[in-house]
């Protein structure tokens, strides 16, 4: 009983060993390893280093060869009427009128309104240091805006003694004038104190009669 099982494994291994030549004459091992490569470990990457120099920028070879500018002082010559002083007032700085001089100023001013007779509105308005100075801003009386003059933004033209036109820009919904009125205030040299006289000969235009504040 022992033969045939012999005989049988020596047939496989037999067989065995031809499919193993044929398989190495058809050159399949290198072919299935080629079709399936052995995966390889993942590598661990290294984190970049990055280093940090302090480099010193050229110049380009034009700018380079031009000189360090110098700075000098030179002197500029400024129009006549640039920061111009009055020969009669003192705008150097600003001097606040003493109540005496002003309560005598918007009396003398008063007393010229009455003297107008009714024929025209007018109201008196004594100078602040904000009507003649810095923001140069006019506010003229609320009741006297609501009663006369126009319910819009309107052009109300300043008319001096000597009849002298000054357009100004008269705010509604703020009851002053604005633009026209600087020019206005610095070309009759308006100071703290002086009291002006408005009178209203049309419905944007006023006779403006000035008296002038009496230094202390």
């Amino acid at each position: 009983m022992a033969k045939p099982n012999t005989s049988y494994e020596e047939t496989r291994k037999k067989r065995m060993e031809e499919n193993r030549k044929r398989m190495e004459a058809l050159n399949l091992p290198q072919l299935a390893q080629a079709a399936f490569p052995k995966p390889s470990p993942m590598k661990r990457q290294k984190p970049r280093k990055v280093e940090k120099q302090i480099v010193v920028v050229r110049r380009s070879a034009r700018v380079a060869t031009q000189p360090t500018p110098v700075y000098r002082e030179v002197e500029v010559k400024l129009p006549r009427s640039y920061g111009r002083v009055s020969k009669h007032r003192d705008f150097s700085n600003r001097v606040y009128a003493d109540e005496h001089s002003r309560a005598e100023a918007t009396e003398k001013a008063e007393a010229f309104e009455s003297g107008l007779g009714s024929d025209y509105p007018t109201f008196v308005k004594p100078m602040l240091q904000s009507h003649v100075t810095g923001g140069f801003w006019m506010g003229l009386p609320l009741s006297f805006c609501r009663k006369y003059l126009p319910k819009r933004d309107a052009t109300v033209t300043l008319v001096d003694e000597q009849g002298e036109q000054y357009p100004t820009v008269y705010l509604e919904n703020k009851k002053g004038l604005s633009g026209g009125w600087r020019g206005f205030a610095i070309a009759h040299e308006l100071v703290d104190g002086d009291a002006l006289v408005f009178q209203l000969t049309r419905p944007t235009t006023f006779k403006v009669y000035i008296t002038r504040v009496e230094s202390s």
